[in-house]
């Protein structure tokens, strides 16, 4: 007869999250949102807001509410690399959020998400006047901003 002790099969531990980002498309009409996921890994639209007085206040409201770790705002650089006036008032907008938030605000790259966003909604079979919707072109760039950060572990 074999003896048996009893040892679990596995150890229950708590996972460690990394916490949820939220990506801000930054234009000067609206804003496209994105949030991922509380593990990090898939990024989801949320939307857009306007862009005037108020949205400093709802974006520190959302990060508040859905437990935001991370905000990453897309810097639209030029070909070059240089950085055009869309470019500075994105700069500006991540540092009016530095002074409202605890959390890490970081720019990143957003060259050709719009054109991305364009193409996929394209390639989605929505026709021309849904593809005229700046809005959902927003969200989608939004979306892709996130994912391409959350892919390279940044």
């Amino acid at each position: 007869m074999i003896a048996c002790t009893r040892m679990p099969l596995f150890r229950m531990t708590r996972l460690s999250t990394k916490g949820r980002v939220l990506a801000i498309d930054h234009g000067e009409v609206r804003l496209g949102l994105a949030l991922s996921d509380e593990l990090g890994m898939i990024a989801s639209g949320v939307g857009t807001i306007p862009n005037n007085d108020d949205t400093l206040r709802v974006i520190v409201g959302m990060v508040a509410e859905r437990d935001v770790r991370r905000v990453v705002v897309g810097l639209p650089l030029q070909l070059s690399g240089d950085e055009g006036d869309s470019a500075r008032r994105a700069r500006a907008f991540a540092d009016a959020l530095r002074q409202q938030l605890a959390i890490p605000i970081d720019l990143v790259d957003e060259r050709f998400t719009s054109s991305l966003a364009t193409q996929a909604i394209r390639d989605m079979g929505v026709g021309r006047k849904k593809r005229r919707e700046k809005a959902k072109v927003d969200e989608i760039a939004a979306i892709i901003l996130l994912q391409g950060v959350l892919d390279s572990g940044r």
